[in-house]
C-alpha cells in the first residue's frame, strides 16, 4: 500500500506540467493533494478516473484558493467531508476516507505567512485540529495515517536555517511545542521512522533565489502513521526530483 501527499500549489496547473504522467508511473495507491486552488468552474479530475481512481475533492470557498482531493484505487468504506467547523470547511482543510483497516485523513494547514492575523489563525487551527483528531482516536474511526502538507516544521534539522526562523511562521516555539505534543498522542513521523536523524532533506522551497537548486528548503510535508500501524511501514521518504510544485510528495509504504 502506497500512499503519496502532494501539495500541487494549484492542481490545473500540475496537470499542465505533467502531473498525470507521473502519477501513472508512480501508481500510488492514494493520492492526498492539497491546496488545489478550484476555480468558479469545477476541477477536471477525468485524467485520474481513467488511470483508475476514485475521486474526492474539498475544494474551498474562494476560487484559486487552498482545498484538499484524495485519489484512491480502493473504494473506501466511508467518506467524511471537511471537520464539521465552518470557518474551516470553508477553506477545504480536511478529507477523510475509511478503508477496513485504516483511515487516511488529508489535510492542508493554514501557512500563517500573510501576517499576524493568519498566524493566530493558524494557531487557534492546529489546537483545534489535535481535539479533532483526538475525538476521532476515541471513536470507532479505523487507525489513522494523516498526510498533508502541515505548515509546520518539527526540529532544527527539518530546515536548512533553523536558527535565521526561530520566530518564523511553521517553525515557532509554539509550532514545534504542538507538533512534539500531537505525536506524544500516538503517531509516527513515518519520514523520521525510516530515516532517523538525516539531514537536507525537505519537501519545499521558495520560488525566490533558487532555492530548490542549491537545496535551503522546508520539510513541510508530513505522513503521520497511528502508533498501531508502525510495525507495517515498509518505507517513507520524499521525491525531491518530481517537480509539478514548489512542494515535492511524501510517501509511505504500508
Amino acid at each position: 500500500m502506497n500512499i503519496i501527499t502532494y501539495n500541487v500549489n494549484g492542481l490545473r496547473s500540475a496537470l499542465s506540467k505533467g502531473l498525470l504522467n507521473w502519477v501513472a508511473q508512480a501508481q500510488p495507491d492514494v493520492l492526498c493533494l492539497q491546496e488545489i486552488k478550484a476555480g468558479r468552474e469545477a476541477l477536471n479530475v477525468a485524467g485520474f478516473t481513467d488511470l483508475g481512481y476514485h475521486a474526492y475533492l474539498h475544494p474551498a470557498e474562494k476560487p484559486g484558493y487552498s482545498g484538499v482531493a484524495t485519489f484512491t484505487k480502493t473504494l473506501p468504506n466511508n467518506v467524511a467531508v471537511g471537520c464539521g467547523t465552518a470557518d474551516y470547511d470553508s477553506e477545504g482543510r480536511v478529507l477523510r476516507l475509511d478503508f477496513d483497516d485504516f483511515s487516511v485523513l488529508n489535510t492542508y494547514m493554514p501557512s500563517g505567512t500573510s501576517g499576524p492575523e493568519r498566524q493566530a489563525f493558524k494557531v487557534e487551527w492546529l489546537h483545534f485540529f489535535r481535539r479533532y483528531v483526538r475525538e476521532l482516536q476515541a471513536a470507532s474511526v479505523p487507525p489513522l495515517i494523516i498526510g498533508g502538507d502541515f505548515n509546520c516544521c518539527q526540529t532544527d534539522i527539518d530546515l536548512y536555517n533553523p536558527k535565521a526562523n526561530q520566530q518564523s511562521p511553521g517553525f515557532t516555539p509554539e509550532e514545534r511545542q504542538w507538533f512534539r505534543d500531537f505525536l506524544a498522542d500516538g503517531f509516527t513521523d513515518s519520514f523520521r521512522h525510516h530515516h532517523g536523524s538525516a539531514t537536507g532533506q525537505y519537501s519545499w522551497w521558495t520560488y525566490r533565489a533558487g532555492a530548490r537548486a542549491r537545496n535551503v528548503g522546508w520539510r513541510l510535508d508530513h505522513l503521520l502513521v497511528d502508533k498501531q500501524l508502525e510495525p507495517r511501514i515498509l518505507e517513507a521518504g520524499l521525491l525531491p526530483d518530481v517537480v509539478h510544485s514548489d512542494h515535492c510528495p511524501a510517501f509511505v509504504v504500508l
